[in-house]
């Protein structure tokens, strides 16, 4: 059984995505060509977004979006310490400092509630992560910043293909950024990743920035990266874009699957309502998690934690001199979240499968006295 069955999804879209590939092979277009422009435009009528720049990863976005806005040494950048480390990573490498604030124990994201009382004359922005693939609570969110006049941008990463209140994820904020690792649901065949904004100067700046700050060959009018996108990247992507929303159906209808049977047994994701998640992954909550994941992989059911120690506690940020305790609502769900194989092409013996082993598994395991 795979965590994430990209083999499956490749031999149903071998043709499309074959064709594409043989495309760009033939024109010879591999740094930005046709199909890169082509993606953005795709991705920007998607999200409703007005500008979309594609990039070399999810982590390229982050930077390029806060480098798009000025933020540099001193800054302070709110933001989530329950995430991929890329979040905090990013916006240190800046010379910046992440600023923490506790997470809504239920949707994993940033609670609204704690944003305001961290804000200080050195706060640039706020990042909210739309964590597993629910998005963050944008509304109240985007309202604390327009009052501190602060950019607000979303970390996209793991939701594109979710919905807050009718609107798509990556068009929630000032800039969104999302990610096409190969996990994602949609994903490349490598890195790649995408910002998206309605900022005319903004878009002008994160484009410019993608390609060493040039205006034009060989101009340079600001510091930039090699953050593009490769034609190759963009053209498998624009092949699983055609079948991107029949796939979420798939991922939505397994995750129900997974909730009806699960329910009783674990914490199911609690996806709010006016909010669709693409269940970037699977994610349930429970007691003696390190027993359940042993006992799962014993059954040969593949699993993974997203993610154990938050960002506060990871060596690299000591000096910020937060110690357990901090935020313990991100490091209880450190201790106890499991994520369960994900994707389109589960079926529904393997969910009864998996679903079997955990209700098993937890029906049999002997508490530890802590």
């Amino acid at each position: 059984m795979q965590f994430i069955d990209l083999k499956a999804q490749y031999r149903k879209l071998k043709s499309g995505i074959d064709a594409r590939i043989q495309t760009v092979l033939d024109h010879g277009q591999y740094i930005l060509g046709p199909e890169v422009a082509e993606l953005e435009s795709g991705l920007a009528a998607r999200t409703g977004a007005k500008h979309c720049i594609s990039c070399a990863s999810g982590t390229d976005a982050l930077l390029l979006a806060m480098m798009a806005l000025g933020i540099g040494q001193g800054d302070e950048v709110i933001t989530s310490p329950f995430t991929f480390f890329a979040t905090g990573e990013m916006i240190a490498l800046l010379g910046a400092v992440p600023v923490f604030v506790d997470i809504d124990p239920e949707t994993y994201n940033i609670d609204p509630a704690g944003i305001e009382a961290v804000i200080t004359p050195r706060t640039k922005a706020i990042m909210p992560v739309s964590l597993y693939g629910q998005c963050a609570d944008f509304d109240p969110i985007n309202e604390i910043a327009a009052r501190h006049g602060l950019a607000v941008i979303e970390d996209a990463a793991q939701s594109f293909g979710g919905t807050y209140k009718g609107r798509e994820s990556g068009n929630l904020s000032t800039i969104g950024c999302t990610s096409f690792f190969p996990s994602k649901p949609l994903g490349c065949y490598g890195d790649g990743g995408a910002l998206f904004t309605n900022d005319d100067d903004l878009a002008r700046r994160m484009l410019e920035m993608r390609n060493h700050g040039q205006d034009r060959r060989y101009h340079h009018i600001s510091l930039g990266i090699n953050g593009r996108l490769d034609t190759i990247q963009a053209a498998i992507l624009l092949a699983k874009l055609d079948v991107f929303n029949e796939e979420l159906a798939s991922r939505q209808q397994a995750a129900a699957m997974y909730n009806n049977l699960l329910r009783d047994t674990v914490q199911t994701p609690i996806v709010r309502d006016g909010y669709t998640s693409p269940y970037a992954q699977y994610t349930i909550e429970v007691d003696e998690r390190d027993t359940l994941q042993r006992a799962l992989q014993q059954a040969g059911i593949p699993t993974a934690v997203h993610y154990p120690v938050p960002l506060h506690l990871q060596p690299v940020f000591a000096n910020l001199n937060l110690n357990e305790g901090s935020y313990p609502r991100s490091e209880r769900a450190g201790n106890r979240v499991l994520s369960l194989p994900m994707h389109p092409y589960l079926d529904a013996d393997q969910i009864n499968q998996i679903a079997d082993a955990v209700r098993h598994a937890v029906a049999n395991m002997t508490p530890v006295t802590k």
